[in-house]
């Protein structure tokens, strides 16, 4: 599906590796480190300084920034909402391509466990976990095969958070979507994730099976981080 080759962006060095469909991969290592630079080289937010990155065997640049966003979706810290309704949202994305039907809202509220009234509220008046779940409806609108999260729980309070991460791994089950997430926290990674990437000083370190990696790491750098 995503095969990266040679690819560098500070403070990323030459990665190779690949990821194949359906796969649930968590990138995880120290701040600084080149998580989020990673991810963002996945839906051309950030593009490589050297090297190629190919998705489903075409270089990324052949493909139109709509096509390619639309098909590997992205989830932000940050919910990250535009002003209006929770409606006007979720169908942006799907009325650029004349892909949005009205029964549509309602399904995609069910997806994020919303009742269908919320369609109408402002997203002003939205808390921050449901903020976070109109933001998850917005991008699976666009029937995504790829989902990007960047740290998608990690500003929102405990509870809400468990919500959010039990909403996630139904929809990546159910629609069998391929998921790449940054997480700082390690409990989410052994929930979430199959395979690990630890990345440290802009190298992948470890690439491996979850929990494996994490109840036995290979290298002195993924135990120290462990331990800290």
């Amino acid at each position: 599906m995503f095969r990266f080759e040679q690819v560098s962006r500070y403070p990323l060095k030459k990665m190779d590796f690949q990821i194949e469909k359906k796969e649930k991969v968590i990138l995880f290592g120290p701040s600084g480190s080149g998580k989020s630079t990673l991810l963002f080289l996945f839906n051309r937010l950030h593009n490589p300084t050297e090297g190629t990155i190919y998705f489903e065997g075409q270089n990324v640049k052949e493909y139109p920034f709509t096509e390619l966003r639309k098909r590997v979706g992205l989830v932000l810290q940050e919910p990250n909402l535009f002003p209006g309704t929770v409606l006007d949202n979720i169908k942006y994305g799907p009325s650029l391509f004349g892909e949005w039907k009205e029964e549509d809202g309602e399904l995609l509220m069910g997806y994020v466990q919303l009742p269908s009234t919320y369609l109408n509220r402002d997203v002003e008046q939205l808390s921050g976990g449901e903020k976070q779940r109109v933001s998850l409806a917005r991008t699976l609108a666009n029937q995504p095969e790829v989902l990007l999260l960047d740290e998608p729980t990690s500003a929102l309070d405990y509870r809400t958070a468990e919500d959010i991460e039990e909403v996630l791994e139904q929809l990546i089950n159910q629609h069998e979507l391929t998921m790449i997430m940054v997480t700082h926290d390690m409990r989410q990674a052994r929930r979430l994730g199959n395979r690990g990437l630890f990345i440290t000083e802009g190298k992948v370190m470890e690439d491996g099976k979850l929990p494996d990696m994490l109840d036995s790491p290979a290298s002195q750098e993924l135990k120290e981080f462990l331990e800290e």
